[in-house]
């Protein structure tokens, strides 16, 4: 059964130093909903920027009462916190949630809320074409290779922010608590119904990506860390071919040794050093993987907020009066 044409749309915005592009995106995204015939609320999360987002999203709020929601968080925080904060903050049964550099041109809303009227729990989006370096489109590439294998739920681009989610998933997934959170595959785990739509993908408009190689680096660690402990498994198989081969070592070079004797056993001190160090620099990354781990786990164990909401301003038409 399809939902409800007229059901209420939240559109989830996370800001960072944005300053130059947040007059279109309004602009734009407001455009986009009124022309939904619905009701529609836009929340503007500011993570902490340093910029003049915060005063240019203060006086959109003043200036479009009902429509736009601020809500400012008090540091920076990262993207995916932010959205959480967003999603807290939503009260649409269709949550839609948008980049705010203008690559994703806030006119394929419409296109994701119409697939979402189908009955969708999840609908995601693949960027056609990718306007990103090499480097991101390889790296996107195997993160959603990895992700599809590990959940069981085949999606093209797990990278792209515009995605639109069911009430119910967004419920379902302020439950959960842990701290290292990827959210398109979280949804995904709660999801029966999935889709994807492609999309179109522009060049920023204004301004530079907030992520650094070393910040892809380190989400690349909360994505493959926060779903499957597979990294682990793995060390395990490693660790046993790699003590099956050194057992193997062992014996050739008794045998050897008895075949060519003791000299040639001395001259192999160099090799078998070099081995040594091939197996404490396994070592070294088994280490290493499970103190991602333990410190994740630590950090859930202590059950700190993932973010601090300094105040928001306005309040949404979707409010219950």
């Amino acid at each position: 059964m399809p939902l409800n044409t007229s059901a209420p749309v939240s559109i989830i915005i996370p800001v960072f130093n944005e300053e130059d592009n947040l007059p279109e995106l309004m602009r734009r995204t407001l455009a986009v909903c009124r022309a939904l015939i619905r009701p529609f609320e836009i929340i503007l999360v500011d993570d902490g920027s340093r910029d003049a987002s915060r005063d240019l999203i203060t006086k959109a709020v003043e200036a479009n009462p009902g429509e736009l929601i601020g809500v400012f968080l008090n540091r920076n925080y990262g993207q995916h916190a932010a959205v959480m904060a967003g999603f807290a903050q939503a009260r649409g049964e269709i949550v839609v949630t948008l980049d705010a550099d203008l690559q994703n041109p806030p006119e394929e809303i419409t296109a994701l809320v119409k697939k979402m009227d189908e009955g969708m729990d999840v609908v995601g989006s693949i960027r056609v074409p990718r306007r990103d370096s090499i480097f991101r489109r390889f790296s996107s590439f195997l993160v959603n290779k990895m992700t599809a294998h590990v959940t069981g739920v085949v999606m093209h681009d797990y990278g792209c922010m515009l995605r639109a989610y069911h009430r119910q998933v967004i419920q379902a997934m302020l439950q959960c608590h842990e701290r290292s959170t990827f959210i398109p595959v979280l949804a995904n785990s709660f999801a029966r119904r999935t889709a994807e739509i492609e999309v179109r993908h522009a060049e920023r408009h204004a301004g530079q990506s907030k992520y650094s190689l070393w910040k892809l680096i380190n989400l690349q660690f909360d994505l493959l860390t926060s779903i499957t402990t597979l990294p682990l498994r793995l060390l395990t198989i490693a660790g046993v071919m790699i003590s099956i081969m050194g057992v193997g070592l062992g014996v050739l070079i008794l045998i050897l040794r008895f075949i060519w004797g003791p000299e040639w056993a001395a001259k192999g001190v160099f090799t078998l050093f070099a081995i040594l160090f091939i197996f404490v620099g396994g070592q070294f990354i088994a280490m290493g993987f499970l103190g991602e781990y333990i410190g994740r786990m630590y950090q859930d164990v202590r059950g700190r907020p993932r973010y601090f909401i300094e105040t928001v301003a306005g309040k949404s038409a979707l409010e219950p009066t």
